[in-house]
């Protein structure tokens, strides 16, 4: 039997895999830390996301390589350490923000701000730092989705200090104008005010910063693709075919100005009656799917028609941090996991330093 020292811990676990990464998790710097007290090995592993999904079947593997080594009581800490997708230079455009996620459609009315807040809420319930940027500037729904209100205060420094709520810093336009009153902009205007709310915002230290884009190719997608680094869009869409018409335009833009794309999920993929329980397709079947495969991106999966989520929407509890959420809860923390995951994999692939937080 090997000797039980940190040396042997440390060889053993080069056996250990990260399955998104496919590297062993001695190269990916995730063992920080190795007790050894007798019998008895006390890890600190660094996830390289918080909504890691995969977590439990890291500690599986830890465990079966361990165990041979004489370990009987293994006991393994849970940190997180989000990478860059962007380089340096770009990243100091957004300085403290390490990762951008924007959410995207090609047409409105398809739940693309409730996917918005859903993210936001899920990635910070995870144990990620995150903000959510209002970009819809003409129908801005943000701050009702998430029950916030006020006006923004200025820093020290003279920027914007962005709202809190449910752990996650928003600004939207919505805090800048009177209740009711439309803002009536052209395209200039829209998206001078994104790229403001870029510069001057003091977002401090993100992990992630999800923004809500309007629907459609419009001003706020160029802005925003050519202001910052992004890092991945979420595209949404309904299944029916009038919804993918215009999800197809959306990712021939995004092809066009070399931004990556996630995946694409699938809301209102089905009614789930809270009585019976039985799917009913009120939008047709598959559409997401289909699309998906057609554009050979990920298929970030599909969220049923659920009545919690209006109700959460109209009184700003977004599904996921409801007391008794419903169906399509579950479906956005999966969402969530999915696109940290797609996140992580991209920042390794283009190999940006690894920083650590807490």
């Amino acid at each position: 039997m090997t000797t039980l020292s940190e040396g042997a811990i440390r060889d053993a676990l080069r056996r250990v895999q990260d399955p998104e990464l496919g590297r062993d998790i001695v190269s990916l710097n995730m063992v920080k830390e190795v007790v050894v007290d007798g019998s008895r090995v006390d890890l600190k592993l660094d996830l390289t996301t918080p909504a890691c999904p995969l977590k439990d079947e890291i500690e599986v593997a830890v465990r079966r390589v361990l165990e041979p080594l004489g370990a009987t009581e293994i006991h393994v800490s849970w940190g997180a350490m989000v990478r860059r997708t962007a380089s340096p230079q770009q990243a100091q455009l957004v300085p403290g923000v390490k990762n951008i996620i924007a959410v995207a459609s090609g047409k409105g009315g398809v739940g693309k701000s409730t996917v918005s807040v859903n993210l936001a809420v899920a990635l910070a319930q995870a144990g990620a730092s995150v903000g959510l940027l209002d970009a819809d500037i003409t129908g801005p729904n943000v701050p009702l989705m998430l029950g916030v209100d006020g006006q923004p205060t200025a820093s020290p420094n003279n920027k914007i200090v962005p709202l809190e709520r449910y752990g996650v810093k928003v600004i939207s336009i919505q805090f800048f104008i009177p209740e009711g009153q439309p803002v009536v902009w052209r395209g200039p205007l829209v998206g001078g005010a994104i790229q403001q709310f870029l510069r001057d915002v003091e977002w401090g230290e993100l992990d992630y910063l999800v923004v809500d884009l309007p629907p459609g190719t419009s001003d706020a997608q160029l802005t925003l693709a050519q202001s910052v680094p992004i890092g991945g869009v979420v595209l949404v869409t309904t299944p029916q075919e009038v919804s993918l018409a215009d999800v197809r335009k959306a990712a021939a833009m995004l092809r066009r100005m070399n931004v990556p794309i996630i995946g694409v999920v699938e809301n209102m993929s089905a009614f789930v009656c809270p009585h019976c329980g039985e799917a009913t397709e009120i939008f047709g079947r598959g559409g997401g799917e289909r699309f998906a495969a057609e554009q050979g991106i990920d298929y970030l999966g599909g969220i049923p028609l659920d009545v919690t989520v209006r109700q959460g929407g109209d009184v700003g509890v977004p599904s996921v941090a409801q007391r008794e959420p419903g169906p399509a809860a579950e479906a956005l923390r999966r969402l969530a996991s999915a696109v940290a995951a797609w996140m992580s994999v991209r920042a390794e692939a283009v190999g940006q330093p690894v920083l650590t937080v807490s």
